[in-house]
């Protein structure tokens, strides 16, 4: 399909493009019926001056005697160089002549002759002033007569000087109109520059508001479109935006405050039900001490009840966890060895899940990154739950550490585990300009669900259906992992595919 000419255009371009195709589009008419008007005119100065010229020279010729070459020997007084005269008998002609001064003597020719006799013999008697080309002469104007013999006078003019005239003209107005044509497009530039002047600042700003970060956080949105002037269409549009930013900038407000609010509660909450969570909890304690004496059903229900409470102390820490992570409260600042951690974490895991295969690929030196030792073990024990929790009996699970560049570039002997090439989904978190420590935890599972794997990291999410839904999984694993991981300035991404799940975690070296 063929693009249209102005496709791709800016709006200034194809307007300037639109008036400068007008204005000549005006001038080639405007030319057009003055070169009409002024052919016409001078076809009728012309025809004038033949009639006023009348048939003197062609009569002279009948009593003049001529030579071998026809050729009047008299001298006619008051003709224009250039004119033609021809006598014609029966068809035929019996006199021709041309006035010319005596330097130049012009002739007619054969061929001029015949076509004279042609015109003569299409015009028929008194057939009026029409335009011929003769031989030799070029282009003329003549008007045939009848003379007082019975014979056909023909009184001609030249259109030489015509013709000069018409190309001067059009020359001069193709010269004059693409100077006019220029000039307008150049003014009719700056005129649609300014005039377009608003739309640039509108989308200047709105590239500007389209930069700042409201998915999240306090949101603010001082830029406004200036110079709004509703009295024109552009100016309507400056307004329009400027109203469309102040609704905008009300309903992020409303949301952050009812996202503040939420948090807030879940904080108070969490914090409020810590209390009587222990209380229950310690008398659940003092009654198993003495559950031998309780019957079967009993025991179980004590059983029941203390691994309710159990499960309902680490989603109120979880909860407050997020709640300080939201509110952007400081971690603990620390040394913290990774490698240590992660030893830790995975022999917890392999004591919980000694049915899945666990391999630990470390590097020969500590990594040491600046952190809370204790969100940090929390974000390896999630991770390492997570699979645990969502892999069958029998899946190997590897989890590595290594040292990335700032470019991007592992060390010799390293395998970027945690890379697929199937695509990665980023889950938040910026990575620094030094030394990144990468932690990849991956297993051959059956992977996460295509559709669930865009919001695997969001609060609350599981997947539908896992045999330990029950069990003790909240959905805040990975919401946790990336909120710590955030607040330590590093970065997770998750990738998945059937038979191989990985997710990367990234933290600035110390």
């Amino acid at each position: 399909m063929r693009r249209p000419l102005l496709a791709g255009r800016t709006l200034r371009t194809r307007l300037t493009i639109l008036v400068s195709t007008a204005v000549l589009v005006a001038c080639a008419a405007v030319g057009l019926a003055t070169d009409v008007a002024i052919h016409s005119f001078l076809i009728s100065r012309l025809d004038q001056q033949i009639t006023l010229a009348g048939s003197r020279y062609a009569v002279s010729l009948e009593h003049n005697d001529h030579d071998a070459d026809n050729k009047p020997e008299t001298t006619t007084v008051g003709q224009a160089i250039g004119t033609l005269g021809a006598r014609l008998l029966q068809g035929h002609i019996t006199n021709i002549g041309v006035v010319s001064d005596s330097t130049h003597p012009l002739v007619v020719s054969a061929d001029g002759r015949a076509e004279l006799e042609a015109v003569v013999a299409a015009a028929g008697q008194d057939g009026g002033a029409r335009a011929v080309s003769v031989d030799g002469l070029g282009d003329y104007r003549v008007q045939v007569t009848t003379g007082a013999d019975g014979d056909v006078l023909v009184t001609g003019l030249p259109l030489e000087s015509l013709q000069e005239t018409m190309d001067v003209l059009l020359w001069t107005e193709i010269i004059v109109f693409l100077s006019v044509a220029v000039v307008i497009g150049l003014l009719g530039r700056i005129a649609v520059r300014r005039a377009l002047r608003p739309l640039e600042r509108v989308a200047a700003t709105a590239l500007r508001v389209s930069e700042l970060p409201l998915a999240s956080g306090e949101v603010n949105l001082p830029d406004r479109v200036p110079g709004a002037d509703d009295h024109t269409e552009v100016g309507r549009v400056a307004s329009a935006v400027n109203h469309m930013l102040t609704r905008i900038e009300v309903a992020l407000t409303e949301r952050q405050a009812s996202e503040n609010r939420l948090r807030q509660f879940v904080a108070d909450a969490s914090h409020e039900l810590r209390t009587p969570l222990a209380v229950v909890r310690s008398h659940a304690e003092l009654i198993a001490l003495e559950a031998d004496a309780f019957s079967s059903a009993a025991r179980d229900s004590l059983r029941s009840m203390e691994s309710g409470t159990r499960r309902m102390s680490r989603l109120v820490d979880d909860l407050l966890l997020l709640a300080r992570l939201d509110s952007g409260l400081p971690l603990e600042r620390e040394q913290v060895d990774l490698t240590r951690v992660a030893l830790d974490a995975v022999a917890d895991s392999r004591v919980a899940a000694a049915d899945h295969h666990w391999i630990l690929e470390l590097p020969a030196e500590p990594l040491v990154v600046i952190g809370d030792e204790q969100r940090l073990h929390q974000v390896m024990a999630n991770l390492l739950a997570n699979t645990r929790l969502h892999t069958p009996p029998g899946t190997t699970v590897t989890v590595s550490l290594s040292v990335v560049s700032p470019d991007g570039v592992l060390p010799d002997g390293v395998l970027p585990d945690g890379v697929l090439p199937d695509g990665v989904l980023p889950a938040g978190g910026s990575s620094a300009d030094s030394e990144m420590i990468r932690v990849a935890v991956v297993d051959d599972g059956p992977g996460v669900p295509p559709d669930l794997l865009p919001h695997i990291a969001e609060r609350f999410v599981r997947g539908a259906g896992h045999p330990d839904r029950a069990s003790g999984s909240s959905g805040l694993g990975l919401a946790i992992v990336t909120g710590v991981v955030t607040a330590h300035g590093g970065s997770v991404s998750i990738s998945s595919r059937p038979g191989r799940t990985a997710v990367q975690v990234e933290l600035p070296r110390a």
